[in-house]
């Protein structure tokens, strides 16, 4: 047995000891890209050839329902003036360890020469966070919304924002999935508390539908909502969906995994299975360092150190990252080839983007308060001692760096990654979601004083903030209720003259949301199309009042 194998079984056993499941201990620490598990046909993890119903128990663990604890925190305190950093296996981290020119502490690293310390990094793909909490590591890293999954139990801050992943989170689904609304009623398996676990939270909450998690792939599932069983890991989530898929099983819809565990479903599917999104152009996993707090609290020059070290290292490989391959190659223990390919799946960040994502300036990803937020709602009740963004968001020696002077020049440069030619409104919208946005009486006015409308509007811009070169098509709709009154007063011919009109009301009020969005809220006009369809598409089992709304596609770039 592998030392994690015995690490995961050691606390599988403590885990039902105490509370009778599997809990939080057996977590990939976010961020990790472990190498795929395979599983023998036949085997206790593998689902049999039959249908859906024969998927395992075992297979899956039990979600849960509240904020995961942590040991009791304490100081890190530092030996021979070396500081311990453990991150996971990640282009992300590149910077980080070109800085420190490679993983062992060194007299030549950028954070000797410049602040006098020197850093031991350890690469580890488990659970780092009672280490970091009790003080037995100085620092880490994780993504955004973990953070909100510990509640009041992790005493760590966040200084520096290291990367955006671009490409390495994904949903597989079946071929019939074209958007997320179809996801529907249908389940899902991920892995719990993690980025993936956001990603599809994030989406479901942008489509307006809520998530079920299940206990059992026995539990059934809830029609209306987007139903959740999780997996021991990602990449354990893949290999389960991929053998529903291959047994002609029909309980699961897909999974939310990674690279490269997403592109290896799809092609093993032989057709049946589609990677629907990446977060390539959905910037909501955002890499952030955490360092200890009683540490950071004490010594507050380490964590300047670390802040100007990760955007040095940042810099060097975002100006010539051919100079430094060897480095992070052999770090990683990749040829020079793979780590070219790995390292164009991250956005690594500079200065100005760390100053616009922690301040919430950020135009074309999502920011740290964004993100936090985002991650709060998508969670819900399992947060059960919400805090603040501020608790964690450390920006100070950011600003310092900024009235130094130092990285002068840089600018905040995050682009859409496109892999096809086609148009951006070709295809299907990754999602729709229907706003009722309120008008003046009779008019195509926008009321602008009215709470609502002003939610809806921002709502709007935050999806094409968070996502490069996404567009929105705006489709306005009418209510159908006058319809039978129309034909008594005037026949068919006035119930065709009456359906122009409303196709124009609702052309020029998807129009003025259009203009608003452009003027108020500097929404780039390129970005937002609309067309108008009347009283054409009505909601099946609607009224009047919910007739009368806005359609919002979204079409991300892939």
């Amino acid at each position: 047995m592998t030392a994690r194998g015995k690490f995961i079984l050691a606390l599988l056993i403590l885990s039902i000891a105490v509370a009778g499941g599997l809990k939080w201990w057996e977590r990939l620490k976010p961020g990790a890209r472990p190498a795929p598990t395979t599983v023998a046909p036949g085997s206790a993890a593998a689902p049999s050839a039959t249908a859906s119903a024969t998927l395992k128990a075992a297979d899956f663990i039990e979600p849960l329902t509240a904020c995961p604890l942590l040991p009791p925190a304490a100081a890190y305190i530092p030996k021979d003036n070396t500081f311990d950093v453990e991150l996971s296996e990640y282009p992300g981290y590149s910077g980080l360890i070109v800085a420190n020119g490679g993983l062992e502490p060194n007299e030549n690293s950028f954070f000797f020469r410049r602040h006098g310390f020197k850093l031991r990094i350890k690469l580890s793909e488990e659970e780092s966070w009672p280490a970091l909490n009790t003080g037995r590591i100085a620092a880490s890293a994780t993504t955004v919304d973990v953070l909100t999954a510990y509640c009041r139990n992790f005493q760590v801050i966040a200084p520096v924002q290291i990367a955006f992943s671009r490409g390495a989170d994904g949903l597989v689904v079946r071929k019939d999935i074209r958007r997320i609304n179809d996801l529907k009623g249908r389940t899902l398996v991920t892995s719990q508390f993690t980025e993936a676990d956001f990603f599809i939270r994030y989406l479901a909450q942008e489509t307006g539908l809520a998530v079920h998690m299940l206990k059992t792939p026995a539990e059934r599932a809830d029609p209306n909502k987007v139903n959740l069983l999780f997996a021991v890991d990602a990449f354990a989530a893949g290999d389960i969906f991929l053998k529903e898929l291959q047994s002609g099983g029909q309980r699961l819809a897909g999974c939310v995994t990674w690279a490269p565990k997403t592109t290896e479903i799809v092609e093993a599917s032989k057709g049946e299975a589609t990677l629907l999104t990446t977060n390539k152009n959905l910037l909501i996993v955002a890499d952030i360092l955490v360092v200890n707090k009683g540490l950071a609290q004490a010594n507050p020059k380490f964590v300047a150190g670390m802040v100007e070290g990760v955007l040095e290292g940042n810099r060097l490989v975002r100006d010539n990252a051919a100079a430094h391959l060897d480095v992070i190659a052999k770090a990683f223990k990749w040829d020079r080839e793979k780590a070219r390919i790995e390292l164009a799946k991250v956005h690594l960040s500079n200065l100005p983007e760390n100053l616009a994502f922690y301040s919430g300036a950020i135009d074309a990803a999502g920011s740290f308060n964004g993100i936090y937020s985002s991650a709060i709602l998508a969670y819900g009740s399992l947060i059960d001692q919400p805090v603040d963004a501020e608790r964690y968001m450390e920006p100070s020696h950011l600003k310092a760096l900024q009235a130094a002077g130092a990285f002068a020049g840089q600018q905040v440069a995050i682009a859409p990654i496109r892999t096809t030619g086609g148009g951006a409104l070709e295809g299907d919208p990754l999602l729709t979601k229907d706003i009722r946005f309120l008008f003046e009486p009779n008019s195509a006015k926008l009321d602008l004083n009215h709470k609502a409308n002003m939610t809806a509007l921002d709502s709007i811009k935050r999806l094409l903030q968070v996502s490069p070169g996404s567009t929105i098509l705006l489709r306005g709709h009418v209510d159908n209720a006058m319809i039978d009154s129309f034909r008594k007063q005037g026949g068919d011919a006035f119930v065709r003259q009456m359906a122009l009109r409303a196709m124009e009301l609702s052309k020029t009020r998807a129009a003025e949301i259009r203009t608003v969005l452009i003027n108020r809220l500097q929404v780039q006009a390129v970005r937002l199309e609309t067309v108008g369809r009347g009283w054409e598409e009505p909601l099946a089992g609607a009224d009047a009042e919910q007739n009368r709304r806005v359609e919002v596609q979204w079409f991300t770039v892939e």
